[in-house]
């Protein structure tokens, strides 16, 4: 598989990873019929989801890392870390 495939469909299973995470909790809030148990596990999708973002957009930068300057690679690097303190 070539290397551009191989990033790419890394991405794609860590965000099917989270949309099944996704649809789980909900799933779950359903069945547990509180609001306080659904608080609670919104609460744990809030720490997954900059976690997946983080780790996608490494990947992304991984895989462009051979195609652009470090300068572009240092701004798209800060760029993902402003969105993740940005969610915080």
């Amino acid at each position: 598989m070539h290397t551009e495939l191989r990033t790419v469909v890394t991405m794609t299973l860590l965000r099917l990873v989270a949309g099944t995470i996704e649809i789980s909790a909900a799933l779950l809030m359903l069945k547990f019929g509180k609001v306080e148990t659904a608080l609670k596990i919104n609460g744990i999708l809030g720490l997954i989801g900059p976690i997946i973002l983080t780790l996608v957009g490494f990947i992304g930068l991984l895989g462009l890392s051979s195609q652009l300057s470090w300068q572009k690679l240092a701004i798209t690097s800060f760029g993902v870390l402003l969105i993740f303190l940005g969610t915080r």
